[in-house]
Parts: C-alpha cells; sequence; structure tokens
C-alpha cells in the first residue's frame, strides 16, 4: 500500500488512522451457536482480506466537504510487489535462482540421510512442471564415500604387503594367512562395538582404524615367525625327542603372548588422554580415539586367542632354516656389521642421537601450527567480502559476474553463489558476505599437470575485482574454522577494545602490514563502523510546539519511510504481508524525506524537517563480541 501523504492532508485523515483501518478490516469472528429448527448452526462474521480489491475498498474515514467515504484507493496505490531483500542466489552465472540446504538431526547417519533426500527428491521430480529442475549444488556423500574406500585399500594394501612379507621370509605361503586374517576381523570387532555405541564412519573415526591397521598386524607377524622358529628347532631333532605338534604351538604361544598382548595394551590405552579433550577438539578426536582403541584392544584378544589356534592349523609341514633364505642371509650380512659397531662405540652413537635431537629443536620452533590439517575435500567455497554498504542491486550484479567467471573454467562441474542471506536465523550473514559452492569435477577430467593450488590461484587470478577480498577455502573446512573461531578463513585476527572507531582503525592498519608478509594471498579488515546511516535527530522543543511526542514522529519513520507489515492476507494456505508506507517520490532521496508530512493533533500536517535534523553518518554495520568486548576482525 503505497499511500500519497498530499491526499491523506486533503482529506485531513492522519496515517495512524489508516493502519488502524487496514488492521480492523482483516479479520473474521465467531459468533459461537444459533439453534434453528432443531438443528445447530455455527455463526461467523466473515471479513479477511482476500485479495487486493478487498484493500482498495478498506474505509479509512469519510469527506470533510461531501460527507463522502474515503477508500484506501482514494488514497494509494496497491498492487503485488516484492519483500524487502537482503539476500540472493545465484547458478552458474545464468540468473537468480532459489536455493535450500537439508540441515540433519544431531547425531544421526549422514550418508542414509544423503541417501534418503536424493530418493526423496527423486519422487519429488515427476510432480514439478516441465520447467521446474532439482539440481544438486553440494553433495557430501562423495567425500564420505572417498574415505570408506580409501580405508578398504588401506586394508587390502595392509594385508597384501604382509603376506608377502612373510612369504619372502618364511618361505611359507599358509603362513601369511593368520596374519591377514587379524586384520579384517579386528576392524568387525570394531565396526560392532561403533554400532551399538553409536559412533558413525566418519573421517576421523575411519581414521583411528587406519592409524591402527599398522600395529595390529604386528602380532600375528611376530606370533608366526616364533612358531616358525620352534618348529625348525623341532626338526632337527631325532624322531624319539620330538613333541607333538600342538605341544610346540602352544610352547611358542607362551614364550612371546603374554609381552605381546601387554604391547598391543600399552598403545591401546596411549590414546585415552584424547577422551579429556572438551568442546570442538574432543567431539573431533573422540570418534578417532575411540576406534584406535577398539581395534587395538581386539587385535590384542586375538592375538592371545585365535592366532595361536590358527598357527596349528596353517602352519605345518617341513620349514625351511631361515638360512636357507639367500635374501635373509643378505640382510644378516649387512645388519650384524651395523649392530657390532653400534655396540662397540655405544656412547659415540648415543651422543650423535642426543645432538641430533637437539639440532631438530630449531627446525622444530619454525614449524607452524593449525587446528585442523588441509584435507582436500571435492569442491571449493569461494567466500569473498566486500565493503559494507553494498546494495542489493550491486550485489546481484557482483555474484553473477563471479559465478559466471568461476564457471568458465574446465575443472569446475557446476557454481552455487550465494550473497547475503536467507529469511532466517540461522544465516545472519550480512549482504557484504558471500558464500560460492563450487563443484568440481572429477580429477581424471581436468587438464593436464593441474593441481588444487593451480586451480585457486588461476581462480584468484581470473577475479580481481575492486572492493573485493578473495578467500578461498573449502566446505567442511570452513564450517570447522567458523565454529571454532568464528572466523571463515584459515588466519585471522581479532582485536579487542571498547571502542569501534578506534577498533576499526586499527584493524585497517594490521590490514596494510600484512599485506606485506610473505605467503599472503589477500587481507580484509572487517569494518566495525563502516556501514551508512541516514539519522533523525528528533528536536524535542520542536515536537512540542506542535503537541507530538517522540513516537509520533518515529512512528511516520517507521511505516511511512522504512515501510511496516501491518498485517497478513489469508488466502487458503497462502499468507502475505501488507506492507504499508509512502509512495517512492517521498521517500527516495534526503530531499524528500524532509517534506515527509506528520500529521499533528490540532489538524494539518508539519514537514519532518522542523522536527528533526536528517545526518548521513557512518556507524556499525554489525556489531561483534566476544567475552563481553566489542571485536575487530581481520
Amino acid at each position: 500500500v503505497n499511500l500519497d501523504p498530499n491526499k491523506l492532508a486533503s482529506y485531513g485523515i492522519p496515517l495512524s488512522k489508516v493502519k488502524s483501518a487496514i488492521k480492523q478490516s482483516n479479520n473474521d469472528v465467531g459468533g459461537r451457536l444459533l439453534e434453528i429448527s432443531e438443528m445447530e448452526f455455527m455463526v461467523r462474521g466473515l471479513g479477511y482480506i482476500k485479495n487486493i480489491d478487498d484493500l482498495k475498498k478498506v474505509s479509512i474515514g469519510h469527506s470533510p466537504t461531501t460527507g463522502t467515504p474515503v477508500y484506501l484507493e482514494n488514497v494509494a496505490t496497491i498492487d503485488l510487489g516484492p519483500e524487502l531483500r537482503r539476500g540472493i542466489a545465484d547458478w552458474n552465472g545464468e540468473g537468480e535462482t532459489v536455493g535450500g540446504i537439508i540441515v540433519m538431526r544431531f547425531g544421526e547417519n549422514a550418508i542414509d540421510v544423503i541417501n534418503k533426500v536424493k530418493q526423496r527428491l527423486d519422487e519429488l521430480k515427476t510432480s514439478l512442471p516441465d520447467d521446474v529442475k532439482i539440481i544438486t549444488s553440494y553433495d557430501r556423500s562423495e567425500l564420505i564415500d572417498a574415505a570408506v574406500d580409501n580405508l578398504k585399500t588401506t586394508l587390502i594394501e595392509e594385508s597384501v604387503i604382509v603376506a608377502i612379507i612373510i612369504i619372502i621370509f618364511l618361505l611359507h605361503v599358509r603362513s601369511s594367512l593368520v596374519a591377514i586374517f587379524t586384520l579384517p576381523t579386528a576392524v568387525l570387532a570394531a565396526y560392532v562395538i561403533m554400532k551399538y555405541q553409536g559412533i558413525n564412519a566418519n573421517i576421523m573415526s575411519l581414521g583411528g582404524i587406519a592409524i591402527a591397521i599398522g600395529a595390529m598386524v604386528d602380532a600375528a607377524i611376530v606370533m608366526v615367525e616364533n612358531a616358525h622358529s620352534h618348529m625348525v628347532h623341532e626338526q632337527e631333532k631325532p624322531d624319539g625327542e620330538k613333541r607333538p605338534h600342538w605341544a610346540v604351538i602352544l610352547e611358542s604361544a607362551k614364550e612371546v603372548g603374554p609381552s605381546i598382548f601387554y604391547s598391543l595394551l600399552v598403545i591401546t590405552v596411549s590414546f585415552l588422554p584424547v577422551f579429556t579433550l572438551e568442546q570442538q577438539e574432543g567431539r573431533l578426536f573422540k570418534p578417532l580415539a575411540f576406534t584406535k582403541t577398539y581395534s587395538m584392544g581386539m587385535a590384542a584378544i586375538l592375538a592371545v586367542t585365535i592366532v595361536p589356534i590358527l598357527i596349528g592349523f596353517f602352519v605345518r609341514g617341513k620349514m625351511r632354516h631361515e638360512d636357507e633364505n639367500p635374501l635373509t642371509r643378505i640382510l644378516a650380512k649387512v645388519y650384524h656389521p651395523v649392530v657390532d659397531f653400534v655396540m662397540n662405540k655405544r656412547w659415540y652413537v648415543i651422543g650423535t642421537a642426543v645432538i641430533l635431537i637437539i639440532v631438530t629443536i630449531f627446525p622444530y620452533k619454525k614449524l607452524g601450527s593449525e587446528f585442523m590439517p588441509p584435507l582436500y575435500e571435492g569442491d571449493l567455497l569461494y567466500m569473498p567480502t566486500t565493503l559494507p554498504g553494498i546494495s542489493v542491486t550491486k550485489a546481484k550484479e557482483l555474484i553473477q559476474q563471479t559465478d559466471r567467471i568461476i564457471k568458465t573454467f574446465p575443472e569446475v562441474e557446476s557454481v552455487f553463489g550465494k550473497i547475503g542471506r536467507a529469511e532466517t536465523a540461522t544465516d545472519p550473514a550480512p549482504l557484504s558476505m558471500v558464500e560460492t559452492t563450487i563443484q568440481l569435477k572429477p580429477k581424471e577430467e581436468w587438464r593436464e599437470g593441474m593441481t588444487v593450488d593451480k586451480l585457486v590461484e588461476e581462480l584468484n587470478s581470473a577475479i580481481q575485482i575492486p572492493g573485493l577480498t578473495n578467500a578461498w577455502t573449502m566446505p567442511i573446512k570452513t564450517r570447522i574454522d567458523m565454529l571454532s573461531t568464528g572466523i571463515k578463513t584459515p588466519v585471522g585476527i581479532k582485536i579487542s577494545g571498547p571502542d569501534l572507531s578506534v577498533l576499526q582503525k586499527i584493524g585497517k592498519e594490521i590490514e596494510q602490514v600484512a599485506k606485506t608478509i610473505p605467503g599472503t594471498r589477500s587481507v580484509y579488515a572487517e569494518r566495525s563502523a563502516g556501514g551508512n546511516y541516514v539519522d533523525f535527530e528528533i528536536n524535542r522543543d520542536a515536537i512540542a510546539r506542535y503537541g507530538l511526542s517522540i513516537n509520533d514522529v518515529q512512528d511516520i519513520i517507521m511505516s511511512a519511510v522504512g515501510g511496516m507489515n501491518i498485517t497478513k492476507t489469508i488466502e487458503g494456505l497462502e499468507r502475505y504481508p501488507v506492507n504499508l508506507r509512502y509512495q517512492r517520490d517521498y521517500r527516495d532521496n534526503i530531499e524528500s524525506l524532509k517534506r515527509v508530512l506528520v500529521p499533528i493533533p490540532g489538524g494539518g500536517n508539519v514537514p519532518l524537517v522542523e522536527l528533526a535534523d536528517l545526518q548521513i553518518k557512518k556507524g556499525p554495520p554489525a556489531i561483534k563480541s566476544e567475552n563481553a568486548r566489542p571485536n575487530a576482525w581481520v
């Protein structure tokens, strides 16, 4: 509803009366019950606004000259229009699109949820119009599947390597089956415990199993080799002195079994301090510690239970002495001189080791540190930042321009850009914040010699727009960074203090210094006091002379200038807000705002400039705080 203040003034109708009339003309009521001819009827008073014509016929008063009713259509133009926009979504730089996210409940299995969502989306597609499509802009299941496949590959590789090593050194094929059995069995047992504990198979939990794989197989290898040695020694005895096969196996198992069990147990409990971690660190690393502990624990149990039995069944027949193996003889010739030298010159060796440890302190101090090591997730996230105060029109132009440039790269599958925020409290992003999700093609389809780092460098070089500070990262890494520190980039600086203007000044100085640091791709100091404001400084003496209150003037500023949703139309399942404000010609610049009319109690109107001073000022576009102190971030 776009009001004409001059027409309102001519009829002597204040803005407050228009607001009240619209609200009071949009309602349904109940009149309880009425009994007619032994039947019960419910009484209703129907008055909901259902369309524009109903709004036009809202009576807001009477003409002072003719006494005829004054309808809303006599003082305003009424039409359908958009809500105030604070965000834009774009697809591949081709134009605006509608985007949505799937929010998973805490503790749910991500891959199961994703598969169910895909299934439901396929069902929805059949009911959509021909020109409407649902396209996935980010799919985390590919990363999860890659992590699971990596664990499978690691298990297979470890099993094959263990088998080859045992065959080469023991020259006995069946012996390798014992060690191969230990790996998948211990992993499966760890999976069973994970299932009942509710731990999902994610990168961290699978990483714990991957870490444990190398040590899990050691026990089986040692016990197989020891049983092999005992059997060779038994073969050399006369026939009358030879013991039964299972007695030899039992003796070999007793010899090394306790030591192996306790050594694996020590490794198992080595991760117990991880369980004391709290907050983000605890939630991140506890699944890894759980799965590694379970895997090592099961390997320790298997080493003293099923492994000796398997050795008894598989390690049979004639065993060759280690001297019969040419590879063993070669390695022994190399090994023995080294051991003899180390033992004879033990103090020199110990002194050399101590010196090497001391020397490594210097490069160790030069090492950097970060919360999480970089992980290639298969997709990129482009999160540039603009200076505060950008308009929606310019934001739309900017997001389409950057998305179109990114889509031209042959390695890019799709580009989904978002600037600003959706109308939800879960996404408090300003218009100066851009989030562009870049789906990449499989590496097999990339240009020859192209790497992720080179691709990011080329993308960064292609997008050099004044006022836009680039930041390239990955989706999951960014979420972890923002959850742990609040800052979306891997490296950031927080400045705290009471005065936002001083914080902004210090931030700009740090920005200039940080640009000169080697390895810095881009730097941006958030303008904590860089927002644009049109301030109405209400003159209390002036409004008192006209019999007005602060609320009377502010009501005009909120409703007539800013526009206010005063009610909603009920149209079936649809709801549309009714927005009331002055026509654009009366509020599109400072001079027009000064001439906005404010009704006074005794009749008549007074221009807003007579009641308030209008000033354009700089102020905080948003206020960040940490530990109850304002912050500025670089």
